[in-house]
């Protein structure tokens, strides 16, 4: 009976279950898109995901994958992966007492620049080697504190969203080095919660659960799980780990001028840290989480990127389908096409258009959420076309900024890039991402890298692989390669530094009043 591995992925845009066999080739899959839940009448951008949607969701598309499985295979594990920073408080009972806070909310940033003043953002970078992010998990229960301290009273363990989904199958609380990481309260070094951050900051050190290796068996599905998606009660829960840092696995990012560029709803650039030394303070932003891997960690730089392009085609996506931008051909690839095909026309520069991607605020290379996208340059020669376009190169550039900060803080000499994620489908953002970029862009052939990484994680876990090089081997296979147009990245380098470098600064104090008057 063949060997089958799930790899159970929680996306901010929807969950999807994938089932594997040992090769890396899908067997089955299911997705649904998670709700995001806007309740509060007094903040309208306040947005949360109920735990019920949550378990809902998994649970949907596990029993949906299972029932698409053909032949005489057998699911042997189950790993989670999916975004970090959002978590829950539990009761003793394991009673959900607060929706998971989104990422996508802007609640915290008032904690986020009023912890300041108690702990500053280079101590806990000192400390834990996690830039801060207004997206933190640290800032959701300092601001629980502050506006529901009866429940963070009540609170027995906060877990992340992953975390949250294991304890819902198997009954077991534990999260990973690298899930942890994005607490933005663990020591790299120990692989344990800082005493330093937690104390100072008023946060019990009980309230989170010890963090543990991905790969390490949790135990089996519980019986009412069994009855409610049809798995076997033999089927192994393994820890998994954070999204990217799943798929970054899947790749193969473990040495330092390895980079993986994983494009979603959040691009990542994720690089692979054989081991830590001591960090100095820089203002070019990057920072370190624990790897999936055994005694290794990643680079990382990060921001909102699919979220644009969502926007983009939501309001721009083939015109011809009416004010809904809906595309009445009945596809979405036909959007996408029509979309690039109209960018791809435009010159290089969009005539003059240039855009600040900045929709959910900047994560990088500077911290700034109070930053907002722009459009800049608008003239009358500017079209729809010009307008995709400079999204698409306003999207790179920032991928170019990130890069370009974590190989100055790190020393990595990154020759070529591996992207995966649903972007790579999209040609002419990839061969433009190259030009931008000045080196190779690289499509490794895999299905779905972030569930196939969990996947992995699994199989190692269940004992079908050997050891973290034996899963990598055996699913890891070669693709397509997008080379640099090197007169284009010399004309892409002048505008990159003389206008799109120079935008955020300018921008910055009218960003923060339009973010005080219609966004916080």
């Amino acid at each position: 009976m063949k060997d089958l591995l799930m790899g159970l992925d929680l996306g901010s845009t929807s969950i999807k279950a994938v089932i594997y066999d040992l090769r890396g080739n899908p067997a089955a899959e299911a997705s649904t898109k998670l709700p995001l839940t806007f309740s509060d009448k007094d903040h309208p951008t306040w947005c949360v995901w109920l735990p019920e949607d949550v378990w809902r969701c998994a649970k949907t598309v596990i029993s949906e994958a299972l029932q698409k499985l053909s032949g005489d295979g057998k699911l042997r594990a189950i790993a989670v992966t999916g975004f970090g920073m959002d978590g829950l408080p539990l009761d003793r009972d394991g009673k959900e007492l607060y929706p998971l806070i989104s990422w996508h909310c802007p609640r915290t940033v008032e904690q986020f620049e009023n912890v300041k003043s108690i702990i500053s953002h280079e101590e806990i970078f000192m400390e834990t080697m996690k830039r801060p992010m207004v997206i933190d998990s640290i800032y959701r229960i300092l601001w629980m504190k502050q506006h529901e301290p009866g429940i963070l009273e009540r609170a027995d363990k906060w877990l992340l969203i992953e975390d949250y989904v294991n304890y819902k199958l198997c009954g077991v609380q534990a999260t990973d080095y690298s899930m942890a990481s994005t607490v933005s309260a663990m020591r790299q070094d120990t692989h344990d919660w800082s005493d330093a951050v937690l104390s100072k900051l008023g946060i019990p050190r009980g309230l989170l659960p010890k963090p543990m290796q991905a790969g390490t068996v949790l135990g089996t599905v519980l019986p009412s799980v069994c009855e409610e998606t049809g798995l076997d009660g033999d089927v192994k829960i393994v820890l998994g780990g954070h999204d990217y840092i799943c798929a970054a696995f899947a790749t193969g990012i473990l040495s330092e001028n390895d980079m993986m560029d994983i494009n979603g709803t959040w691009e990542m650039l994720v690089g692979g840290v054989p081991k830590i030394s001591k960090t100095v303070w820089t203002e070019d932003y990057y920072y370190i989480e624990g790897h999936v891997a055994k005694n290794s960690y990643c680079s990382i730089a990060s921001c909102i990127s699919g979220d644009m392009m969502e926007w983009m085609k939501d309001n721009f996506g083939d015109m011809r389908g009416g004010s809904d931008g809906k595309d009445k051909s009945g596809t979405n690839a036909a959007i996408w096409d029509g979309l690039m095909a109209k960018a791809e026309r435009m010159e290089i520069g969009a005539h003059g258009c240039t855009f600040l991607p900045h929709f959910s605020g900047s994560n990088a290379p500077r911290v700034e959420p109070t930053s907002l996208g722009a459009f800049v340059g608008m003239n009358n020669r500017v079209t729809v076309g010009d307008i995709i376009r400079a999204v698409v190169e306003g999207l790179s550039y920032k991928t170019r900024e990130m890069l370009n900060s974590i190989c100055a803080s790190t020393g990595a000499d990154i020759t070529a890039l591996k992207a995966v994620g649903g972007a790579t489908k999209n040609q002419f953002w990839m061969q433009v991402k190259s030009d931008i970029l000045g080196i190779p862009v690289e499509t490794p052939s895999m299905y779905e890298a972030t569930p196939l990484g969990a996947a992995l994680l699994a199989g190692i876990g269940a004992g079908v692989y050997s050891d973290d090089a034996d899963a990598i081997q055996s699913v890891y296979k070669a693709g397509g390669v997008y080379e640099p147009d090197m007169k284009k990245h010399e004309r892409y380098s002048d505008l990159y530094e003389n206008i799109y470098m120079k935008m955020q600064s300018s921008l910055t104090e009218v960003n923060g009043e339009i973010f005080e008057r219609f966004v916080r």
